[in-house]
């Protein structure tokens, strides 16, 4: 229904109803100046002006959206025991109160201790995510919207099966599970 047009009778019950709400946290009004138009350079003779489109916008990716879908990476009874908060890690990595670049050092340090030892949960604490209301630049959750992307572009992506948001035992939202991979014995 999002991309529904009101008729002209429901633009105006929604105008009135708009008028009478009061916000639960007022925010300032943003003064935004506005530069003034840049002339127009004049044609040259003989050449044609071409209209062009700008390219598509990006969409953004939500920072709680870790894995694009359960089911492609983890089976039911690993969702059931994130769910319940059954899930132990077999170790905890903490990047709270990190700059970014020391966190991204350091998660790629913790990665590799883990694979190499054979765990199957790590336990990351990133620090809770933006508030919805902030404004960019966040004053918070740079670390956790960075490390699904920096995780997928690791040399350890191989190893890794998904992560998903770690049960409120272990952290909530500011904590993610990232679940590896078994090691497939060679023969």
């Amino acid at each position: 229904m999002a991309g529904r047009r009101l008729d002209a009778e429901e633009a105006a019950l929604w105008a009135r109803v708009k008028a009478s709400v009061r916000p639960l946290h007022p925010r300032p009004p943003r003064v935004v100046a506005k530069a003034p138009p840049e002339p127009e350079p004049a044609p040259l003779p003989g050449k044609r002006r071409v209209a062009v489109e700008p390219p598509p916008a990006i969409p953004s990716r939500r920072a709680t959206a870790l894995s694009p879908s359960p089911s492609a990476t983890l089976d039911g009874s690993w969702d059931r025991r994130i769910t319940r908060g059954t899930v132990q890690p077999d170790a905890t990595l903490d990047l709270h109160g990190h700059n970014l670049r020391s966190a991204h050092a350091l998660l790629d340090a913790g990665l590799e201790r883990s694979i190499a030892r054979g765990d199957s949960v790590l336990l990351l604490v990133t620090g809770k995510p933006p508030r919805p209301e902030s404004e960019r630049p966040h004053a918070r959750g740079a670390i956790r919207a960075a490390v699904a992307d920096w995780i997928a572009a690791s040399r350890h992506a191989p190893h890794i099966a998904a992560l998903r948001n770690a049960h409120p035992r272990h952290g909530g939202n500011g904590a993610i599970y990232v679940v590896f991979r078994r090691s497939r014995p060679k023969h």
